[in-house]
């Protein structure tokens, strides 16, 4: 049995018998807990396989790997049920999941005045060229392992649709693995949407609404249209932590990888700098990390530096509340950290424009808990990080898969070893 348990008010799923997604008592009328479900066990000093592709590497690290083997699922089933996706992917995408790259760039630092290293993992290689994949493949491999074990939870799931709401690099992994998968997605996305990502969705099969904003509306009218999709029995196949807890383990692979980078070379990042959206890259990190350092792939974990825009910084705004306040108590009253950014959002990182920080609590629990904190960039050092990366690395990242760096060009001093990650390819 793996349960879950809801980390504002307390209650628990078992994943084997309801889909461990959103907490059952979220969206009552009146309530304002901060409800996101997460896996209430860590596996106890997981090993680690030999494997390229994270998700057999790290399998024993995954609540839906522990799941199937508890339903009496072989571990040659699990690497079945991952083997079959990874082909279809490589099918489709041209690439499967394996371990991404990690390097010192020292032209970059020098180029920026940093004194000490600069350390940059590179997701531009990965499935549908970011981090995205890796969330919603962990949803897939869970969903899959429901169905080939004949748990409860599974029973009429392929009837249903999947639903996602992005405004890019998100919607193109939801869709790839979506159709790897051959499950049928619909996906909801901004008018400003990028032209080849909305040609690369209808390739892949996936049904697009555009989701105008409506007057006197509160919020991203993306997500809200994904809501109510999700309301009228779509399966909710997105990123954010509210609606789906469990998109945040597929997240973590990529801080344990990192982690075994450093364990390996010896260092000890001082600060790990993360372009914040929705939260769900620096959650997953942040828990993937504390996960890492519980199970002595490295002595301690760095400091989280949240990064947003100007233009839209709904973290930033609710950290200097939080000042002074039990982070338990603030799970309790939501409304009063967290809501919708007021003005209509805009940056050149257009793909860190969510109207509120989904994951907001779970990021500032690492803040605190690692001495880091949320800070804003201007539009200045936004391009400023995606000019100097073009120049002085070999990575094609998008604005806003370089966004982290601008936190580093608000901050330099934040320490002698600093880590990135460079996300979501220049399309």
């Amino acid at each position: 049995m793996v349960m879950f348990r809801c980390h504002g008010c307390g209650a628990e799923v078992d994943a084997g018998s309801r889909l461990a997604f959103r907490c059952p008592n979220a969206g009552r009328p009146g309530d304002d807990v901060d409800h996101v479900l997460v896996v209430e066990a860590e596996a106890a000093s997981p090993p680690i396989g030999s494997e390229s592709d994270p998700f057999l590497r790290y399998r024993a690290w995954l609540s839906p790997y522990r799941l199937a083997r508890g339903a009496g699922l072989a571990d040659a089933a699990w690497g079945d049920l991952v083997g079959r996706l990874d082909d279809a992917l490589t099918a489709i995408d041209g690439r499967g999941f394996r371990i991404t790259p990690m390097a010192e760039r020292r032209s970059l630092a020098q180029a920026l005045g940093l004194a000490g290293a600069l350390w940059v993992k590179d997701e531009t290689g990965n499935v549908s060229g970011s981090h995205k994949a890796r969330h919603l493949m962990g949803v897939m491999l869970y969903l899959r392992v429901l169905e080939a074990a004949g748990l409860p939870a599974g029973e009429g799931l392929h009837a249903r649709r999947l639903a996602i709401a992005s405004c890019g690099n998100a919607a193109l992994a939801a869709a790839v693995v979506a159709r790897a998968a051959d499950w049928p997605l619909d996906v909801f996305i901004p008018p400003d949407a990028d032209g080849t990502v909305k040609a690369r969705l209808e390739e892949l099969g996936a049904e697009i609404t555009i989701c105008d904003r409506r007057a006197g509306e509160v919020g991203d009218p993306c997500y809200l249209r994904f809501r109510e999709a999700v309301a009228s029995g779509a399966i909710p196949f997105g990123v954010q932590g509210p609606d789906n807890g469990l998109a945040i383990e597929g997240g973590r692979t990529l801080a344990f990888e990192m982690a075994e980078d450093f364990g390996r070379i010896g260092v000890v990042p001082d600060a790990l700098f993360v372009q914040v959206g929705g939260g769900a890259l620096a959650s997953a990190l942040a828990q993937g990390f504390a996960i890492a350092r519980a199970n002595g792939l490295i002595p301690s974990v760095p400091k989280l530096i949240a990064v947003q825009t100007a233009g839209c910084a709904p973290l930033a705004r609710a950290w200097e509340r939080l000042a002074g306040v039990e982070l338990d108590a603030a799970a309790k009253y939501r409304s009063r950290f967290m809501w919708a950014w007021e003005t209509t959002p805009a940056s050149l990182a257009h793909g860190i424009l969510d109207d509120e920080t989904y994951d907001w609590w779970a990021i500032a629990q690492a803040m605190r808990a690692s001495g880091g904190r949320a800070i804003i960039v201007d539009e200045a050092e936004v391009a400023a990080a995606h000019e100097a990366s073009r120049a002085y690395t070999d990575i094609a990242a998008s604005a806003t898969g370089t966004a982290g760096l601008a936190g580093v060009i608000a901050e330099p001093d934040a320490g002698r070893e600093i880590a990135v990650i460079f996300s979501g390819v220049e399309r």
